[in-house]
Protein backbone atom coordinates (compact mmCIF):
# COMPACT_ATOMS: atom_id res chain seq x y z
CA UNK A 1 0.00 0.00 0.00
CA UNK A 2 1.27 3.59 -0.63
CA UNK A 3 2.46 6.06 1.97
CA UNK A 4 -0.03 8.30 2.44
CA UNK A 5 0.55 11.90 1.91
CA UNK A 6 -1.27 15.72 2.56
CA UNK A 7 -0.07 16.72 -0.31
CA UNK A 8 -2.28 18.73 -2.71
CA UNK A 9 -1.87 19.61 -6.35
CA UNK A 10 -3.63 21.81 -8.69
CA UNK A 11 -3.86 20.37 -12.34
CA UNK A 12 -4.57 22.49 -15.26
CA UNK A 13 -6.24 23.30 -17.77
CA UNK A 14 -8.72 20.24 -16.48
CA UNK A 15 -8.91 18.74 -20.13
CA UNK A 16 -11.14 16.30 -21.88
CA UNK A 17 -11.47 14.21 -24.77
CA UNK A 18 -8.85 10.99 -26.39
CA UNK A 19 -5.86 13.27 -27.02
CA UNK A 20 -2.70 13.15 -25.64
CA UNK A 21 -2.64 15.84 -23.06
CA UNK A 22 -6.06 14.84 -21.84
CA UNK A 23 -4.50 11.18 -21.43
CA UNK A 24 -1.84 12.14 -19.62
CA UNK A 25 -3.92 14.06 -17.35
CA UNK A 26 -5.95 10.94 -16.13
CA UNK A 27 -3.29 8.92 -15.96
CA UNK A 28 -1.11 11.23 -13.59
CA UNK A 29 -4.13 12.12 -11.36
CA UNK A 30 -4.82 8.34 -10.99
CA UNK A 31 -0.81 7.65 -10.31
CA UNK A 32 -0.61 10.84 -7.36
CA UNK A 33 -3.46 9.23 -6.22
CA UNK A 34 -1.72 5.76 -5.61
CA UNK A 35 0.09 7.83 -3.43
CA UNK A 36 -2.23 9.77 -1.64
CA UNK A 37 -1.90 12.93 -3.42
CA UNK A 38 -4.80 14.22 -3.78
CA UNK A 39 -5.58 16.85 -7.32
CA UNK A 40 -7.94 19.42 -8.05
CA UNK A 41 -8.76 21.30 -11.46
CA UNK A 42 -9.53 25.22 -10.27
CA UNK A 43 -7.23 27.84 -8.96
CA UNK A 44 -9.58 29.01 -6.94
CA UNK A 45 -9.69 25.65 -5.64
CA UNK A 46 -7.52 26.22 -2.14
CA UNK A 47 -5.31 25.19 -0.46
CA UNK A 48 -3.11 23.49 -2.69
CA UNK A 49 0.55 23.12 -2.40
CA UNK A 50 1.60 23.51 -5.92
CA UNK A 51 0.23 24.12 -9.76
CA UNK A 52 1.40 22.00 -12.47
CA UNK A 53 0.21 23.17 -15.72
CA UNK A 54 -0.45 20.66 -18.41
CA UNK A 55 1.30 23.02 -21.78
CA UNK A 56 -0.46 26.46 -21.56
CA UNK A 57 -3.53 28.09 -19.94
CA UNK A 58 -5.21 31.27 -20.27
CA UNK A 59 -5.77 31.69 -16.19
CA UNK A 60 -2.49 33.79 -16.33
CA UNK A 61 -4.12 35.79 -13.22
CA UNK A 62 -4.99 33.19 -11.50
CA UNK A 63 -1.26 31.86 -11.53
CA UNK A 64 -0.18 35.10 -10.67
CA UNK A 65 -1.85 35.12 -7.61
CA UNK A 66 -0.92 31.66 -7.01
CA UNK A 67 3.00 32.89 -7.17
CA UNK A 68 2.12 36.32 -5.02
CA UNK A 69 1.23 33.06 -2.34
CA UNK A 70 4.47 31.42 -2.82
CA UNK A 71 2.87 28.13 -4.42
CA UNK A 72 5.31 26.71 -6.79
CA UNK A 73 4.78 26.79 -10.56
CA UNK A 74 5.28 23.84 -12.75
CA UNK A 75 4.92 23.53 -16.41
CA UNK A 76 5.14 20.67 -18.28
CA UNK A 77 5.93 21.38 -22.44
CA UNK A 78 6.06 19.23 -25.32
CA UNK A 79 6.94 21.01 -28.79
CA UNK A 80 6.08 23.95 -30.08
CA UNK A 81 3.23 24.26 -33.02
CA UNK A 82 5.41 24.92 -36.08
CA UNK A 83 4.09 22.86 -39.11
CA UNK A 84 1.88 26.11 -39.48
CA UNK A 85 4.69 28.00 -41.00
CA UNK A 86 5.70 25.05 -43.92
CA UNK A 87 1.95 23.97 -44.77
CA UNK A 88 -0.94 26.10 -45.44
CA UNK A 89 -3.69 25.41 -43.18
CA UNK A 90 -5.56 28.88 -43.38
CA UNK A 91 -5.23 32.16 -41.89
CA UNK A 92 -7.86 31.34 -38.57
CA UNK A 93 -5.16 27.81 -37.99
CA UNK A 94 -2.11 29.78 -38.06
CA UNK A 95 -3.30 32.95 -35.89
CA UNK A 96 -4.27 29.95 -33.46
CA UNK A 97 -0.96 28.18 -33.64
CA UNK A 98 0.74 31.40 -33.33
CA UNK A 99 -1.01 32.08 -30.04
CA UNK A 100 -0.46 29.07 -28.83
CA UNK A 101 3.03 29.30 -28.84
CA UNK A 102 3.41 32.67 -27.23
CA UNK A 103 1.23 31.28 -24.55
CA UNK A 104 3.33 28.69 -23.93
CA UNK A 105 6.57 30.63 -24.10
CA UNK A 106 5.29 33.31 -21.69
CA UNK A 107 4.58 30.97 -18.86
CA UNK A 108 7.57 29.09 -19.76
CA UNK A 109 9.55 32.46 -19.28
CA UNK A 110 7.71 34.19 -16.69
CA UNK A 111 5.63 32.34 -14.22
CA UNK A 112 6.57 28.91 -14.29
CA UNK A 113 9.32 27.89 -11.46
CA UNK A 114 10.00 24.76 -12.80
CA UNK A 115 9.67 22.99 -15.87
CA UNK A 116 9.42 19.39 -17.22
CA UNK A 117 10.12 18.34 -20.83
CA UNK A 118 8.38 15.33 -22.39
CA UNK A 119 11.52 14.57 -23.91
CA UNK A 120 15.40 15.61 -24.55
CA UNK A 121 14.03 16.51 -28.09
CA UNK A 122 11.21 18.90 -26.45
CA UNK A 123 14.06 20.37 -24.28
CA UNK A 124 16.48 21.39 -26.80
CA UNK A 125 14.18 22.55 -28.93
CA UNK A 126 12.78 24.79 -26.65
CA UNK A 127 16.22 26.50 -25.87
CA UNK A 128 17.57 26.29 -29.21
CA UNK A 129 14.30 28.58 -30.08
CA UNK A 130 13.54 30.44 -26.76
CA UNK A 131 17.27 30.23 -25.00
CA UNK A 132 18.12 27.87 -22.00
CA UNK A 133 16.64 29.13 -18.68
CA UNK A 134 18.27 29.46 -15.04
CA UNK A 135 15.28 27.56 -12.99
CA UNK A 136 15.59 23.57 -12.78
CA UNK A 137 14.47 21.60 -15.79
CA UNK A 138 13.45 17.77 -16.28
CA UNK A 139 12.75 15.33 -18.70
CA UNK A 140 9.95 13.05 -17.84
CA UNK A 141 9.21 10.92 -20.37
CA UNK A 142 4.93 10.26 -21.05
CA UNK A 143 4.00 6.67 -19.43
CA UNK A 144 1.10 4.44 -19.25
CA UNK A 145 -0.81 1.51 -16.72
CA UNK A 146 1.16 -1.63 -17.82
CA UNK A 147 -1.42 -3.63 -16.65
CA UNK A 148 -4.62 -1.76 -18.87
CA UNK A 149 -1.92 -2.24 -22.04
CA UNK A 150 -0.71 -5.72 -22.86
CA UNK A 151 -0.27 -7.91 -24.83
CA UNK A 152 -2.91 -10.40 -23.89
CA UNK A 153 -6.42 -9.30 -23.89
CA UNK A 154 -9.17 -8.82 -26.57
CA UNK A 155 -7.89 -8.12 -30.06
CA UNK A 156 -6.56 -10.21 -32.73
CA UNK A 157 -4.32 -9.87 -36.25
CA UNK A 158 -5.62 -11.03 -39.47
CA UNK A 159 -4.41 -13.82 -40.59
CA UNK A 160 -4.66 -13.24 -44.50
CA UNK A 161 -3.23 -9.41 -44.21
CA UNK A 162 -0.99 -7.36 -42.56
CA UNK A 163 -2.74 -4.57 -40.88
CA UNK A 164 -0.39 -1.37 -40.37
CA UNK A 165 -1.94 0.73 -37.87
CA UNK A 166 -1.76 5.43 -37.32
CA UNK A 167 -3.02 6.40 -34.43
CA UNK A 168 -3.61 10.50 -33.74
CA UNK A 169 -6.01 12.65 -32.20
CA UNK A 170 -6.81 14.58 -35.54
CA UNK A 171 -4.94 14.53 -38.89
CA UNK A 172 -5.76 18.15 -39.93
CA UNK A 173 -4.08 21.52 -40.25
CA UNK A 174 -1.21 19.97 -41.93
CA UNK A 175 -0.79 16.49 -40.01
CA UNK A 176 -3.04 15.26 -43.27
CA UNK A 177 0.67 14.51 -44.67
CA UNK A 178 1.37 12.06 -42.32
CA UNK A 179 -1.49 9.93 -43.70
CA UNK A 180 -0.06 10.87 -47.37
CA UNK A 181 3.10 9.33 -46.24
CA UNK A 182 1.61 6.05 -44.15
CA UNK A 183 -0.39 5.49 -48.01
CA UNK A 184 2.77 5.55 -49.74
CA UNK A 185 4.20 3.15 -47.25
CA UNK A 186 1.56 0.66 -47.44
CA UNK A 187 1.56 0.97 -51.62
CA UNK A 188 5.28 -0.05 -50.77
CA UNK A 189 4.57 -2.68 -48.51
CA UNK A 190 2.13 -4.06 -50.53
CA UNK A 191 4.36 -4.49 -53.55
CA UNK A 192 7.38 -6.04 -51.55
CA UNK A 193 5.32 -8.70 -49.50
CA UNK A 194 3.42 -11.89 -50.38
CA UNK A 195 0.06 -10.80 -48.43
CA UNK A 196 -1.75 -7.59 -48.78
CA UNK A 197 -1.05 -4.84 -46.51
CA UNK A 198 -4.28 -2.75 -45.35
CA UNK A 199 -3.82 0.63 -43.34
CA UNK A 200 -6.12 1.38 -40.56
CA UNK A 201 -6.22 4.75 -39.22
CA UNK A 202 -7.75 5.97 -35.93
CA UNK A 203 -8.11 9.38 -35.28
CA UNK A 204 -10.09 12.36 -36.18
CA UNK A 205 -10.16 12.64 -39.89
CA UNK A 206 -12.45 15.14 -42.10
CA UNK A 207 -14.53 14.33 -44.94
CA UNK A 208 -12.00 16.10 -47.40
CA UNK A 209 -9.03 14.17 -45.85
CA UNK A 210 -10.82 11.08 -46.20
CA UNK A 211 -11.51 11.52 -50.11
CA UNK A 212 -8.29 12.38 -50.63
CA UNK A 213 -6.72 9.42 -49.20
CA UNK A 214 -9.16 7.19 -51.15
CA UNK A 215 -8.04 8.69 -54.46
CA UNK A 216 -5.55 6.02 -53.91
CA UNK A 217 -7.28 2.58 -55.81
CA UNK A 218 -4.02 0.41 -54.64
CA UNK A 219 -4.56 0.85 -50.96
CA UNK A 220 -6.84 -0.23 -48.65
CA UNK A 221 -7.49 2.26 -45.74
CA UNK A 222 -9.83 1.13 -42.58
CA UNK A 223 -11.56 4.16 -41.05
CA UNK A 224 -11.70 4.03 -37.29
CA UNK A 225 -12.28 7.09 -36.52
CA UNK A 226 -12.61 8.69 -32.69
CA UNK A 227 -11.28 5.22 -30.66
CA UNK A 228 -12.46 5.61 -27.06
CA UNK A 229 -9.36 5.44 -24.67
CA UNK A 230 -10.22 2.12 -23.08
CA UNK A 231 -10.50 0.69 -26.38
CA UNK A 232 -6.84 1.43 -27.72
CA UNK A 233 -4.96 -1.69 -26.28
CA UNK A 234 -7.24 -3.75 -28.65
CA UNK A 235 -7.00 -1.60 -31.67
CA UNK A 236 -3.07 -1.95 -30.68
CA UNK A 237 -3.33 -6.04 -30.55
CA UNK A 238 -5.20 -6.16 -33.57
CA UNK A 239 -2.11 -4.90 -35.72
CA UNK A 240 1.34 -6.04 -37.00
CA UNK A 241 2.75 -2.27 -37.16
CA UNK A 242 2.15 1.28 -35.86
CA UNK A 243 3.12 3.40 -37.86
CA UNK A 244 3.98 6.97 -35.93
CA UNK A 245 3.20 9.50 -38.48
CA UNK A 246 4.24 12.65 -36.58
CA UNK A 247 6.98 14.36 -37.50
CA UNK A 248 9.04 15.87 -34.84
CA UNK A 249 6.95 14.87 -32.31
CA UNK A 250 7.79 15.30 -28.42
CA UNK A 251 6.46 11.81 -27.13
CA UNK A 252 3.79 10.46 -28.79
CA UNK A 253 1.63 8.99 -26.38
CA UNK A 254 0.31 6.33 -29.12
CA UNK A 255 4.27 4.76 -29.66
CA UNK A 256 4.53 3.89 -25.68
CA UNK A 257 1.07 2.52 -25.75
CA UNK A 258 1.78 0.49 -28.52
CA UNK A 259 4.92 -0.89 -27.16
CA UNK A 260 3.16 -1.62 -24.31
CA UNK A 261 0.77 -4.03 -26.12
CA UNK A 262 3.96 -5.93 -27.64
CA UNK A 263 3.33 -3.49 -30.84
CA UNK A 264 6.44 -2.82 -33.09
CA UNK A 265 6.86 0.46 -33.92
CA UNK A 266 7.97 1.60 -37.24
CA UNK A 267 8.73 5.55 -37.98
CA UNK A 268 11.06 8.22 -39.73
CA UNK A 269 13.87 9.09 -37.28
CA UNK A 270 13.03 12.59 -36.28
CA UNK A 271 12.22 14.59 -33.15
CA UNK A 272 11.92 12.30 -29.51
CA UNK A 273 11.38 8.84 -31.42
CA UNK A 274 15.21 7.98 -30.79
CA UNK A 275 15.04 8.03 -27.61
CA UNK A 276 11.47 6.23 -26.91
CA UNK A 277 12.05 3.31 -30.14
CA UNK A 278 15.46 1.23 -28.54
CA UNK A 279 16.78 -2.06 -29.70
CA UNK A 280 14.29 -4.31 -31.22
CA UNK A 281 11.69 -2.26 -30.20
CA UNK A 282 11.07 -1.15 -33.64
CA UNK A 283 12.66 0.48 -36.17
CA UNK A 284 13.55 3.88 -37.51
CA UNK A 285 14.57 5.18 -40.71
CA UNK A 286 16.37 7.71 -41.89
CA UNK A 287 14.22 11.10 -43.16
CA UNK A 288 15.86 11.40 -46.32
CA UNK A 289 15.78 15.13 -46.19
CA UNK A 290 14.70 17.96 -43.92
CA UNK A 291 11.91 17.24 -42.04
CA UNK A 292 11.61 20.62 -40.53
CA UNK A 293 11.19 22.00 -44.06
CA UNK A 294 8.79 19.07 -45.34
CA UNK A 295 10.73 17.74 -47.63
CA UNK A 296 9.83 14.71 -49.57
CA UNK A 297 10.61 11.91 -47.35
CA UNK A 298 12.57 8.25 -48.48
CA UNK A 299 9.46 6.26 -48.40
CA UNK A 300 11.58 2.95 -49.61
CA UNK A 301 13.97 3.45 -46.88
CA UNK A 302 10.96 3.59 -44.52
CA UNK A 303 9.64 0.06 -46.16
CA UNK A 304 12.36 -1.26 -45.95
CA UNK A 305 12.57 -1.10 -42.05
CA UNK A 306 8.92 -2.18 -41.85
CA UNK A 307 9.64 -5.06 -43.76
CA UNK A 308 12.91 -6.02 -41.48
CA UNK A 309 10.22 -5.83 -38.50
CA UNK A 310 7.59 -8.13 -40.41
CA UNK A 311 10.35 -10.81 -40.98
CA UNK A 312 10.96 -11.33 -37.13
CA UNK A 313 7.51 -10.03 -35.85
CA UNK A 314 7.62 -12.43 -32.90
CA UNK A 315 11.20 -11.18 -31.62
CA UNK A 316 10.59 -7.67 -31.82
CA UNK A 317 6.71 -8.13 -30.02
CA UNK A 318 8.29 -9.47 -27.29
CA UNK A 319 11.10 -6.73 -27.56
CA UNK A 320 8.12 -3.82 -27.88
CA UNK A 321 7.04 -4.72 -24.59
CA UNK A 322 10.38 -5.20 -23.10
CA UNK A 323 10.92 -1.58 -23.84
CA UNK A 324 7.73 -0.38 -22.11
CA UNK A 325 8.44 -2.30 -18.99
CA UNK A 326 12.13 -0.80 -19.06
CA UNK A 327 11.07 2.80 -19.63
CA UNK A 328 7.22 4.24 -19.76
CA UNK A 329 5.53 2.84 -16.64
CA UNK A 330 2.99 4.80 -15.36
CA UNK A 331 4.54 4.72 -11.73
CA UNK A 332 8.02 5.94 -13.59
CA UNK A 333 6.34 8.60 -15.29
CA UNK A 334 4.57 9.51 -11.68
CA UNK A 335 8.45 9.44 -9.66
CA UNK A 336 9.17 12.00 -12.32
CA UNK A 337 7.07 14.67 -11.53
CA UNK A 338 7.30 13.93 -8.13
CA UNK A 339 11.08 14.22 -8.35
CA UNK A 340 10.53 17.89 -10.17
CA UNK A 341 7.73 19.30 -7.64
CA UNK A 342 10.28 18.04 -4.69
CA UNK A 343 7.74 15.71 -3.14
CA UNK A 344 10.25 12.24 -3.95
CA UNK A 345 11.48 11.98 -0.13
CA UNK A 346 7.88 12.86 1.44
CA UNK A 347 6.49 9.72 -0.80
CA UNK A 348 8.66 6.80 -0.97
CA UNK A 349 5.45 4.25 -0.92
CA UNK A 350 5.92 2.01 -3.78
CA UNK A 351 2.70 1.70 -5.84
CA UNK A 352 1.07 -1.42 -6.34
CA UNK A 353 0.43 -0.82 -9.81
CA UNK A 354 2.36 -0.25 -13.10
Amino acid sequence: MAHRSSKRLCVIPHLSGVGGPSSFQLRLVKGLSAYGIETCHELSDTPYDAVLVIGGTRQLAGLWRARWRGIPVLQRLDGMNWIHRRYTTGLRHFLRAERGNLLLSTIRARMADIVVYQSQFARSWWERERGPQSKPTYVVHNGVDLTEFHPAGIGERPTDRYRLLLVEGALGGGYELGLDHAIALTQRMTKKLDKPVDLMVAGKTSPETRARAERNKDVTVRWAGIVPRERIPELDRSAHLLYAADLNAACPNAVIEAMACGLPVVAFETGALPELVKGDSGRLAPYGGDPWRLDPPDIDGLAHAALEVLSDLSRFQTDARARAEAAFSLDQMVKGYLTALGWAEENPGAWSGK
